[in-house]
């Protein structure tokens, strides 16, 4: 592990100092838990921006085949 310091206000540090009596944790594990939790939702979040951006990207083309025919035709010789 890297040590690092942050920065606290009192009362994020009352409520952390409470929180770790409450759970028998350490507050530095604490701390490493709530950055966990935010990077996998952000992680999740960039991952739905960039679906939500290339959603529908081809709809307007007119230059691309008949996806559903093509996987029709697929369908069939995949079972012959």
């Amino acid at each position: 592990m890297i040590r690092t310091q942050i920065y606290l206000t009192s009362e994020e540090m009352d409520a952390l100092k409470a929180l770790a009596y409450r759970t028998g944790k350490k507050q530095s594990e604490l701390i490493r838990e709530a950055v966990d939790e935010y990077l996998v939702k952000r992680h999740q979040s960039s991952r739905q921006q960039v679906l939500s951006d290339v959603a529908g990207l081809w709809r307007d083309r007119d230059d691309l085949p008949d996806f559903n025919e093509l996987r029709k035709e697929w369908d069939r010789s995949s079972k012959s």
